[in-house]
């Protein structure tokens, strides 16, 4: 019960924030309930099944997806991230929690950087025949798919700035493909480390309730919030979970 409350306290934190959610789970599963790092990682990629499924039908409801950009990198994603869940099994737990942690301050500095750079491109798919299309598909799919297998997390600055720079989306589009790209990765990262008997049901079922519950109340705050004070809440969170694994 009381992982469930922590966790709804958490999905509130981040349905307002809208980002760093997955490392911070991972840090407060790790840090406050002695969960091992491999497992934590399976649990928390298993998560993101569900937070993507409803984000991508919101999404793509309001026009907000590239749908043909989406699935093709996507699937190079699930790749990736399958191949990351065995490099992550071959690492051992201290040296995992140094580079999660490490990971998830380089999340919070690419949003920072995210929030201070103005994107004006036009949603123009490339042609599926041009080489730029299957050169920035393949290279972002699977150096994502591995980030997210490997730790644990969605991968969302790394997606989202690659979509703003190498495809040139608006933002709000950026963040809609985005959300469909994870949902292949994170089928494919949770079937890996479910493999390896890192995959929690019982934990993931009070992950889930938790933040799910959770975000739905929290993103009610988010048009309501300051800008500034949004602003700052998702730079700061992936460095809260920084500092809870290097102190846990």
């Amino acid at each position: 019960m009381i992982i469930i409350l922590t966790m709804l306290l958490m999905g509130m934190l981040l349905g307002f924030t809208g980002a760093g959610g997955s490392g911070v789970i991972i840090a407060v599963l790790i840090a406050f309930f002695d969960i091992p790092i491999h497992t934590a990682l399976g649990t928390s990629i298993a998560a993101m099944i569900f937070t993507t499924i409803s984000g991508s039908i919101s999404h793509f409801r309001e026009g907000n997806v590239v749908v043909r950009s989406g699935i093709v990198i996507g699937l190079f994603g699930a790749g990736g991230a399958f191949g990351g869940t065995k490099i992550a099994q071959m690492i051992a737990a201290p040296s995992l929690v140094w580079m999660t942690a490490t990971l998830l301050a380089v999340c919070g500095i690419l949003i920072w950087l995210k929030t201070r750079m103005r994107f004006t491109g036009e949603a123009s798919e490339l042609p599926m025949r041009s080489l730029r299309f299957w050169v920035i598909a393949v290279l972002v799919g699977l150096a994502c798919g591995v980030i997210s297998g490997v730790f644990g997390i969605g991968a969302t600055p790394f997606i989202q700035l690659a979509l703003l720079i190498f495809l040139r989306l608006p933002i709000h589009q950026a963040a809609g493909t985005t959300m469909l790209i994870i949902l292949p990765i994170a089928l494919a990262g949770s079937y890996g480390f479910s493999q390896a008997g890192f995959l929690d049901l019982e934990l993931l079922v009070k992950v889930v309730a938790g933040t799910m519950i959770g975000s739905y109340i929290g993103a009610k705050f988010t048009v309501r919030a300051p800008v500034l004070v949004l602003r700052y809440a998702m730079i700061v969170m992936p460095f809260v979970g920084a500092a809870l694994l290097l102190l846990s």
